[in-house]
């Protein structure tokens, strides 16, 4: 399915704590070098089901940074997508503005922020993976979450610019039974569903300490929580860690 309409709604994110900022570091080898893959898919969508199924074989490999990213625009079509969220719709949306060529589709693949590849084609999708596996990551930062925190530290790195630190927190596997639409009668499986999204600081090459109260960010449901430092809002990702 695709569209190219714009979203109409924008999702208000709030920004969770003040911060300072982050510098580089040397290039990691490419064979050790994560990669994030973002699956914006949906429940209502026919096409999807495979996609979701190859998330699910993608995430087998630590290195890939998979993550499910339900949208709403197709719930006109009889579902409602019991995980999708406009803000979803709209980071993908904003990602086609980013690369200038406003390609808006699902099941759509984005690899590192600026590949993108219909998400059931696996080896379009492996042939952008391991391109980003070579281009390596170009800022370092860790992340650690406690029983109380979640804390973010970037150590100063030379970068020109802006970049936007996001933390994800993610369910491993959530199965939907549709009642309604192109789907109906059928059970859906999406592997690593992001349950909660922060845009939670900007950095500009500083170096950068970060902490928010665990509950703030990653929900009860999740088991896992992803720091992802890209270019501007929706521009090429420069770092990553999970925890």
């Amino acid at each position: 399915m695709t569209t190219t309409a714009a979203l109409s709604r924008r999702a208000a994110l709030a920004l969770m704590a003040g911060t300072t900022m982050l510098p580089r570091g040397p290039r990691a080898e490419s064979a050790g070098t994560p990669v994030l893959i973002e699956l914006f898919t949906s429940q209502g969508c026919s096409s999807c089901p495979p996609a979701d199924a190859f998330a699910g074989e993608l995430a087998s490999d630590p290195l890939n940074y998979v993550v499910s990213l339900n949208v709403d625009y197709w719930d006109y079509l009889g579902w409602s997508d019991t995980l999708a969220k406009p803000e979803f719709s709209k980071r993908q949306f904003d990602y086609g503005k980013s690369r200038g060529d406003m390609e808006v589709y699902t099941p759509q693949m984005v690899m590192n922020g600026h590949y993108h590849a219909v998400g059931s084609k696996s080896a379009e999708v492996r042939k952008f993976i391991a391109e980003c596996r070579e281009e390596g990551l170009k800022a370092s930062l860790s992340l650690a979450v406690t029983d109380r925190e979640v804390k973010v530290t970037i150590p100063a790195q030379a970068f020109t610019g802006e970049a936007t630190l996001w933390l994800m927190a993610i369910a491993p596997q959530v199965k939907a039974v549709i009642g309604r639409g192109e789907n109906a009668g059928k059970t859906v499986t999406n592997h690593n569903v992001v349950r909660n999204m922060v845009p939670a600081a900007l950095w500009k090459g500083e170096e950068y300490h970060g902490a928010w109260m665990r509950d703030a960010v990653v929900p009860a449901d999740c088991t896992s929580c992803i720091a992802v430092l890209q270019k501007d809002k929706t521009g090429q990702v420069i770092g990553l860690a999970r925890a």
